[in-house]
């Protein structure tokens, strides 16, 4: 995942720093709850920091933070003490932040002093905004230089600034407080054993003319706007319970992270599609919006319908070599909503991603299972085929049949597939691959498109365009096992470099040529046991790179570390080939290894050894939360229960191998064919209530879309 820039690694935050989300809004902080201009520290709205200063001092004190502690994804508690100035330890003031993420912040202080003596307190919050974008925050490379105007009001604080012709601005109110132009000022006296307390909140100025409106608590329910829109989140989606409260914890964790990167296309505000992760990508990104939205299907299909249709609006449709556009390509990443385009050198969409355009075309063919109105998959379809058109006339640049990339100006990103950093793809001794270069997994997604077309046209009775597609995916499968398997390694190449040389590395991207069904019957279980060995198994999961590569290294991007999506990737591949045992090894560890997290996976860790360091390390700049990553749980745990839907063929399939370490597992209100379902798995046997009329449930594995194809074909020869 990553900015249209040659480092795709996110900006360091430091150790301690609190991130705080709501839709495209967030905040980040020190634990003590300061905010400072010279770290990639603020809170950003729309894609520009509106708050670079936000510093609390007591008595001229900085807080010594004692505990920060998020309650919801967009809301967290901040509790720290006043040093003393004579240099004893134990300070009577405790000062709290409860602070709230959405249109800007909402922060209510209370000091609380513990001593026999009334204290005097000058409480003071400094107040800077420099407006700056975001990737300017992220990069620190802040050039921009606004004319700026503050004024000072009664107890608010109003920022205004230009620059060329862009407007913005911030209104900083403190309920009580005396504003200055520099900050919002209280002198207050706090009772003995007692608590003063107050209300603060900035919010961007929108359009130069005024502040929106402030998002705070309505006393008679004591909810505000995000937590209404939590509620209805929470009321739509499944209601899990499970043996093992640690799995149960981290799954939970998974849905309140997947519903604070929920974001709204502002064209179209009823269509949701899922933001890429936090802090620096809370924006639309082709492969990670899908593969996230794909993952949480179980948990609301709407999500992936909305991702669709957002993306499926911004398809490419000319030849920009600057944007990387072409007819029929999915972009790579958009930035909703922001009027300056200064994200992406100048444009609002990249489209530098190989897997984006056939991972849109696989998803439309899961979409198409799970019970939506038929003219709205079928909408999608002319989508569809323009995406197969692109993977025809411009993703096979040199028609040999396999999809390569090389980026088309000196900006683009080098690498175009999810390892996208520079140094991403290389060879066993560690030698950079030169492009164009034809990825392993991209051709398992090709494969899955022409696949899940031809079973949306044979189910329309287009037995011509099924028949050519089913002959494209059949070719393509024979020349990718020639090609790309290494049978003295006993492992598929990462790729193919320009001259056509297999790249020998041996990396986790095959996970996901089993998970497409890509892979010959007799060459997976090599691919299982190469997954598994000590190599490429941390004991946490599967790292990127195994550690006997040239380019090996446990704290890299892409490297040698673990990457959660891409593990629930492969778990899911190994059930498909009936490696249960490894599969749940891989969930397992993952699962543990949240633990360690609060139950939040983050977007990678480093590679270390499990036996070397018994906890697993972090990586420095992962974001978090992070869409794929906050999929993932939910992804290990399906891949398990062997659960999926197939509605135009009336049918619910589950056929659960959970480990016994799980417990028993009970779910109620999940989605099913616009009605509720119940679901109770005890000891490996499931139970289905509630399903609806015309719905049936079988015990057992549901057909693959390779099998449904063959099946479709065989009927219709017949």
């Amino acid at each position: 995942m990553a900015g249209w820039n040659a480092d795709t690694a996110a900006g360091p935050l430091g150790a301690g720093t609190v991130t705080l989300v709501e839709g495209s809004s967030f905040c980040i902080s020190l634990a003590n709850g300061d905010i400072y201009p010279e770290y990639p520290h603020g809170v950003f709205h729309e894609d520009t920091r509106i708050l670079s200063r936000w510093n609390l001092t007591v008595n001229g004190q900085v807080l010594e933070p004692l505990a920060a502690e998020t309650k919801e994804p967009y809301r967290a508690l901040f509790v720290g003490r006043v040093p003393r100035s004579d240099g004893y330890a134990d300070s009577a003031l405790i000062v709290e932040r409860l602070r709230e993420v959405g249109a800007g912040i909402v922060e209510e202080i209370t000091v609380r002093n513990h001593s026999a003596d009334a204290a005097e307190c000058e409480v003071s919050v400094t107040v800077e905004s420099d407006f700056a974008d975001l990737f300017e925050v992220k990069e620190a490379r802040i050039q921009r230089r606004w004319d700026e105007t503050r004024e000072a009001d009664g107890d608010s604080l109003t920022i205004r600034a230009n620059w060329q012709d862009v407007r913005k601005g911030v209104f900083a109110k403190a309920d009580g407080a005396v504003a200055t132009a520099e900050a919002l000022m209280y002198r207050a006296v706090v009772p003995a054993h007692g608590h003063w307390s107050t209300l603060l909140s900035v919010v961007p100025i929108v359009d130069g003319t005024g502040p929106t409106p402030r998002f705070v608590r309505s006393t008679a329910s004591g909810m505000s706007p995000n937590d209404r829109r939590r509620r209805e989140w929470v009321d739509r989606i499944p209601v899990l319970q499970m043996g093992n409260r640690s799995i149960e914890r981290t799954l939970r964790r998974s849905y309140d992270d997947l519903g604070a990167l929920r974001i709204e296309d502002p064209d179209h505000p009823s269509r949701v599609v899922v933001a890429a992760g936090a802090p620096w990508f809370m924006t639309l990104f082709g492969r990670d919006s899908i593969w996230a939205s794909l993952m949480a299907m179980p948990v609301d299909p709407s999500l992936a319908l909305g991702t669709l249709q957002t993306l499926a609006d911004r398809q490419g449709t000319v030849v920009d070599p600057m944007s990387e556009e072409e007819p029929g390509k999915i972009l790579h990443e958009v930035r909703l909503g922001v009027s300056s385009g200064l994200a992406l050198g100048g444009r609002s969409a990249y489209y530098g991603s190989i897997d984006a355009t056939p991972l849109f075309v696989m998803l439309l063919g899961v979409v198409s299972r799970w019970g939506f109105a038929k003219e709205t998959i079928a909408a999608l379809q002319p989508h569809a085929d323009r995406a197969l058109e692109w993977i025809r006339d411009y993703g096979d640049r040199d028609g040999d049949g396999f999809v390569e990339y090389e980026r088309l100006n000196d900006r683009g990103l080098i690498n175009q597939g999810w390892k996208d950093s520079w140094d991403g793809i290389n060879f066993a001794d560690g030698t950079l691959a030169e492009p164009p270069i034809a990825l392993c997994e991209v051709q398992a997604y090709v494969y899955t498109a022409y696949m899940s077309r031809a079973w949306m046209a044979y189910d329309a009775g287009d037995e011509a365009l099924a028949a050519d597609l089913v002959d494209r995916a059949a070719r393509l499968k024979e020349r990718f096992n020639e090609r790309f398997w290494l049978p003295d390694r006993g492992y598929y190449a990462v790729a193919l470099d320009k001259d056509k040389r297999p790249v020998d590395a041996c990396t986790s991207n095959m996970g996901h040529c089993l998970w497409n069904g890509i892979v010959d019957v007799d060459k997976a279980p090599l691919v299982a046991e190469r997954l598994m060995s000590p190599q490429m198994f941390s004991g946490w999961g599967v790292r990127t790179l195994a550690s006997d590569m040239g380019a090996y290294n446990p704290a890299s991007y892409h490297n040698g570390s673990v990457w959660p999506h891409d593990n629930a990737i492969i778990a899911a591949g190994l059930v498909r080939y009936g490696f249960v045992e490894q599969a749940q090894r891989i969930a397992t560890a993952l699962l543990e290894a949240a633990e360690y997290s609060e139950g939040r996976l983050p977007e990678l860790f480093c590679g270390f050894s499990r036996e070397q360091l018994t906890t697993p390390v972090p990586y420095p700049t992962a974001c978090s939360p992070q869409a794929w990553a906050a999929t993932t749980p939910i992804q290990l745990v399906t891949s398990l229960m062997r659960y999926d839907a197939h509605v135009s063929r009336g049918g619910l399939w589950l056929d659960p191998v959970l480990p016994e370490s799980y417990g028993d597992l009970h779910i109620s209100n999940a989605p099913m064919a616009g009605g509720r379902i119940s679901i109770d798995i005890s000891g490996s046997v499931p139970a289905v209530q509630g399903l609806p009329e015309g719905m049936k449930f079988y015990h057992g594995h549901r057909p693959w879309m390779t099998e449904l194809v063959e099946q479709a074909g065989l009927r219709r020869k017949a």
